[in-house]
């Protein structure tokens, strides 16, 4: 009886570099090797993921500050409206050297925080 892929025993012989899953055995190749952008564990020479790999860390940008000259704008722009246009946010992206991403979440914690702010006040 075959040992079907991913079963104990198949996990056990696939740690020593023994077993490779049925489906991949089976696929036939390009003679270029070419697999279509597709290429599994089985296909590169690595066992699957078995029970004990560790779980990989994405690595987060750290998180830059708002310069002064940059938040005074910013602040600013935000008095004189709340909601930011798409040409507003292009000019303001561009003129404080930021991604127009930046500009939208910026706005947005800023709302944010004028809502606790008056909140609070109440």
């Amino acid at each position: 009886m075959e040992k079907g892929p991913f079963s104990v025993e198949w996990l056990a012989q696939s740690s020593r570099g023994g077993a490779q899953p049925a489906a991949a055995a089976r696929r036939p190749r390009s003679p270029s090797g070419d697999t279509g952008g597709q290429e599994s564990p089985a296909d590169l020479g690595e066992s699957p993921p078995g029970p004990l790999v560790a779980a990989v860390r994405l690595t987060v940008p750290a998180r830059e500050t708002f310069s002064a000259a940059q938040l005074q704008e910013l602040e600013r722009s935000f008095r004189e409206q709340r909601y930011i246009g798409a040409s507003e946010k292009r000019r303001l992206a561009a003129v404080l050297n930021l991604s127009q991403s930046q500009i939208k979440t910026w706005f947005q914690n800023r709302r944010m925080k004028f809502k606790r702010q008056t909140q609070d006040a109440r």
